[in-house]
Order: structure tokens, then C-alpha cells, then sequence
């Protein structure tokens, strides 16, 4: 034989041999008995019931589908809401400074009248 085949066939080896050695711990024989019994059932289940496992699969298939295109709309959407921001960013930045700039004209001349007096206004 090659190295490389004595190589796994060690690994194979040594891995039984440690599963072995794991097994006379009474603890681990009793989890390993019922994981093997559970397992055993759910095996014997899906080869008595292929029918009932592969309707699962597929609602399962139509929700994920279902959610997936759920999603993809969501992401449409803000996408479209976002580009209208982008859109109207600009019209309520120019929309705020003139405002900004109207009151701000209008407090001045507020300030002037109060200093300069209502019948001492020059302009």
C-alpha cells in the first residue's frame, strides 16, 4: 500500500479505536444509546413518510420564495423613497436658507426700527 492509504486507514483505525475507548464510560453509553435511538427513529420516519417530508420541503421552498420576494419589494421601496429624498434634499435646503434669510431680514429691521425710533427711519 501506498502512504497515503495507510495514512487514512490510521485515521479510520484510531478514530474507532477512540470511539471504542469513549464507550466504556457508562455516561456516554447511555447519551450515545438514545442519540442513536432517536436518530434511528427519525431515519425509519422519512423513508416511511417520503411523501409528507417532500411536501414540507416544499412549503418550506414557497415560504422562503415567498419571503424572499417580500424583501426584494422592501428593498424597491425604500430605494424609491430614498432617491425622492435625494431629490427633494436640495428644494428644502433652498427652501430653509430663504427662510432662514427672511426672518433674519426681518428680526434686522425689527432691530433697526427699535434703535433708530418708528419716526426717526431715513429710508
Amino acid at each position: 500500500m501506498t502512504q497515503k492509504n495507510q495514512f487514512w486507514r490510521g485515521m479510520i483505525l484510531g478514530a474507532i479505536a477512540g470511539g471504542a475507548i469513549s464507550l466504556l464510560d457508562k455516561q456516554t453509553r447511555e447519551v450515545m444509546k438514545a442519540n442513536v435511538q432517536k436518530t434511528t427513529s427519525k431515519v425509519t420516519y422519512v423513508f416511511r413518510n417520503p411523501g409528507e417530508i417532500a411536501e414540507k420541503v416544499k412549503e418550506t421552498a414557497e415560504k422562503v420564495k415567498t419571503t424572499v420576494r417580500q424583501v426584494n419589494e422592501d428593498i424597491s421601496f425604500i430605494t424609491d423613497k430614498v432617491e425622492e429624498l435625494r431629490d427633494l434634499t436640495p428644494q428644502v435646503t433652498d427652501m430653509v436658507k430663504e427662510t432662514m434669510d427672511t426672518f433674519s431680514k426681518s428680526d434686522e429691521a425689527l432691530i433697526l426700527e427699535e434703535v433708530l425710533g418708528e419716526d426717526k427711519k431715513t429710508y
